[in-house]
């Protein structure tokens, strides 16, 4: 029996077995639950990511997607997953709809389902017009809207995105965030790495701080003011406080 989404255990991971970027990393993600990775650039938050889709494989340690590692399940392991990267990446002979297309086919999305979910999520991102347009005259938020179209047409157990308000207008920040909260409420659960801290501090279930490789603050805003002794800090301050001393002593 398996309650977590996805289960990160003692994870030692990088790209060389001789110098690992990440040391023992231990977290969880819940079914209805959005966990918030924070940290410095070089933190490690990247190469996390890269661990949990199965682009690196672990040193030390495991990563489970609904109870199985990818060895386990590969196919299952992947179709549970749906991933927004902070760097949208499109065909560039293909239409913004016939990537919605190509998804539905990679996932075995009916055509119905298609149809009803990508028209919903065209006029929610406010890409209608731009339907059977090439990603070449599109935007840099234009084609980050494309990348986060795909992942919600999927509407898979795990979703983990990588910055995604890089390059998006207010109310396509509005638009994620709303349906995140949707999908929340279906009972996925969500993986967001970010730098926006004012923005998730109070969407974020829990939040994971880490510092040079290694989880440094876990949980709530409360557990992180009661772990650092911040009582009255916000999330951003806290981020400051203890980055700011952990740098003064290297």
């Amino acid at each position: 029996m398996h309650d977590n989404v996805l289960q990160v255990s003692d994870l030692v991971g990088g790209y060389s077995g001789r110098k690992p970027i990440l040391h023992h990393l231990t977290f969880h993600v819940q079914p209805g639950e959005i966990i918030g990775l924070v940290g410095l650039n070089g933190a490690g938050k990247s190469t996390t990511i890269k661990h949990i889709l199965g682009l690196l494989e672990p040193l030390q340690g495991e990563v489970k997607i609904q109870g199985k590692t990818r060895k386990q399940a590969k196919q299952g392991y992947h179709s549970s997953l749906g991933y927004i990267p902070e760097t949208p990446l499109l065909y560039e002979q293909l239409t913004l709809w016939e990537h919605l297309e190509l998804t539905a086919m990679a996932y075995q999305i009916g055509k119905k389902d298609l149809a009803e979910r990508g028209k919903f999520l065209l006029d929610e991102f406010n890409m209608i017009k731009m339907k059977d347009w090439l990603p070449d005259s599109f935007s840099k938020g234009m084609k980050q809207k494309v990348m986060i179209m795909n992942a919600f047409l999927v509407r898979p157990s795990l979703y983990v995105i990588d910055e995604p308000f890089l390059g998006l207008d207010p109310r396509a920040i509005h638009s994620l965030l709303a349906l995140l909260n949707e999908e929340k409420r279906r009972g996925a659960g969500i993986f967001m790495s970010t730098h926006i801290l004012s923005t998730v501090e109070s969407f974020c279930d829990r939040f994971i701080l880490l510092h040079e490789g290694r989880i440094l603050l876990h949980g709530t805003l409360a557990d992180w003011r009661r772990q650092t002794g911040l009582t009255n800090c916000s999330l951003d301050e806290i981020f400051m406080k203890v980055t700011e001393v952990n740098r003064d002593e290297e």
